[in-house]
């Protein structure tokens, strides 16, 4: 069964619209959501979870239309961590696991106050005392702690310093790992991405470029480097896009199996694939 399977999403607003999004994440997988702010990433988040309707096409979470009233009870199987996490201001930590037991069944105090020490989260200190990135670890915290089987993760990482941000990771990693839980996550932080997810599905102004495989994507292509001249030998259709790389050299994303094998290539990492694809669709 998928986790999340949208199909032919339509969505229109004013100033902006979502087009034929339709993709899938496989039960027991992570797959990061990506693309520019502006991309419909926090909208598709929301039509996910049911806080807006598509104009036209179906969502479904953990097999269950979002659009029925079957998925008031499947929420509780989603834990939700938005960008602003927000509890009341007046409230602290241990008042909010007491409210949250009384709204989750499943959920468990215990492990709550094992994420709050290891999160290095004070108890007792009141939320609005708290900072952005101490907010972001609570929210992380109560979404983990009813043991849901799907992570909805919007900029999770964000605000975080480098170090703090690895072990939030490594909690999502253990969490698909060690519950077989599945997370769709929204990152600008492309290489927490890379290190966590399973797929990687790129959102460009409302359409949906590709949803792939990481590893896949990341064998099909490579990153070139030369000069202007080589590029220019190579054929137009290997090339997705390529950028100056000072005293006439290049820099190019390629797809491996139309460059031959004289040419040296790097491996790309995802933010080269998904820079690279842009660049690619405006110099055309």
């Amino acid at each position: 069964m998928n986790a999340i399977e949208l199909s032919h999403i339509e969505k229109s607003f004013r100033d902006f619209a979502i087009r034929d999004l339709t993709f899938a994440v496989p039960e027991g997988t992570i797959c990061g959501l990506v693309g520019e702010n502006g991309a419909g990433k926090s909208t598709t988040i929301r039509l996910l979870m049911g806080a807006l309707r598509p104009d036209s096409g179906t969502a479904a979470v953990l097999g269950t239309d979002t659009a029925s009233p079957e998925f008031r009870e499947v929420k509780e199987q989603v834990g939700v961590v938005l960008e602003d996490t927000y509890f009341a201001g007046c409230l602290d930590a241990e008042v909010i696991g007491r409210l949250m037991a009384g709204t989750y069944r499943d959920w468990d105090s215990a492990l709550y106050r094992s994420y709050l020490k290891r999160l290095e989260l004070p108890e007792r200190k009141r939320f609005k005392e708290y900072s952005r990135g101490m907010r972001m670890k609570l929210g992380i915290a109560a979404a983990l702690s009813h043991r849901p089987k799907l992570l909805v993760l919007d900029e999770p990482t964000a605000g975080l310093d480098p170090i703090v941000r690895d072990e939030v990771v490594e909690l999502f990693r253990e969490y698909a790992l060690e519950e077989g839980g599945s997370i769709l996550i929204s990152s600008h932080i492309l290489s927490d991405l890379e290190k966590l997810c399973d797929y990687i599905a790129f959102l460009h102004q409302g359409r949906l470029l590709f949803c792939r495989e990481k590893d896949a994507l990341l064998e099909e292509y490579g990153v070139f480097v030369g000069t202007a001249g080589q590029a220019d030998a190579l054929d137009g259709e290997a090339v997705i896009g390529r950028e100056a790389n000072g005293l006439g050299g290049v820099r190019m994303l390629v797809r491996r199996e139309l460059v031959p094998s004289a040419f040296p290539l790097e491996k790309p990492t995802v933010e080269d694939v998904i820079l690279f694809t842009v660049k690619g669709a405006k110099q055309q």
